[in-house]
């Protein structure tokens, strides 16, 4: 709870995933995928209640090992490759209204960003809440390559999506430009209800690095999110030995 804001933190996945199959308990680093947002989420000092919406009875059993909650299985037309996210939220929603359950925050997780910290969570909604203005919050990553220097193909040759003049500029003459990363989105219950996406007139950004930006959907990326970790995990052995 922040603020006397009842915060709840919803963890989305599907068992039907066709570039990675299982993924979201295929084992990285010797835990399944789901595990690492479900603990951060449940060792944040700010979010009551920890679930996840699946389809799947492997992935629910998995889920409530690590200690979330999986207070029902998701009705299978909500677990499409079409499904959106929005809908999913809103069955969460009504499910726990409909059964007395009222959360004035929802917290959208993703399991495949499990490069994310406890303290990103936090920060993140100590950021939404001081922003008095704010609607949604979403979090996002700086875009590596301004997209001004994009270019399609028109006839199998080259041209400028932006105004010509963009390709001669250097970076730093460009505005900077964000991309969301899908590790954070916050809104309020009534936000969601109303605009029915995270995206509203009034969105603020929590910037987080590339490194905690992976958004696991390949081989590669599950690979290099395991390299990264495995990083951490012997940068943190190394400190703890010096000391």
């Amino acid at each position: 709870m922040l603020n006397n804001k009842k915060i709840l933190a919803l963890i989305p996945a599907r068992g039907g995933s066709k570039r990675l199959p299982k993924k979201n308990i295929k084992p990285l680093l010797g835990k399944p995928l789901i595990a690492w947002t479900i603990e951060q989420a449940l060792d944040s000092k700010y979010i009551d209640e920890v679930i996840v919406s699946t389809d799947d009875l492997e992935i629910a059993k998995v889920s409530r090992s690590y200690g979330a909650k999986v207070p029902f299985i998701r009705p299978k037309e909500l677990a499409q490759d079409n499904t959106s996210t929005i809908d999913v939220i809103l069955h969460t929603i009504k499910f726990f209204e409909e059964n007395g359950k009222f959360y004035d925050i929802i917290i959208l997780l993703q399991p495949t960003s499990p490069l994310r910290e406890i303290e990103d969570i936090n920060r993140a909604l100590e950021l939404f809440f001081s922003n008095k203005s704010a609607l949604s919050l979403v979090s996002v990553k700086e875009n590596e390559h301004p997209p001004f220097w994009s270019m399609k193909l028109e006839d199998d040759f080259l041209k400028p999506l932006f105004k010509k003049e963009f390709l001669f500029k250097r970076k730093q003459e460009l505005p900077k430009t964000f991309l969301p990363n899908g590790a954070i989105y916050i809104a309020e219950v009534e936000t969601l209800k109303k605009y029915k996406t995270f995206f509203t007139p009034k969105t603020i950004a929590y910037i987080m690095s590339h490194e905690k930006s992976i958004d696991i959907d390949t081989d590669f990326d599950f690979y290099f999110a395991e390299f990264i970790l495995q990083k951490k995990r012997l940068e943190n052995e190394k400190d703890k030995n010096r000391k």
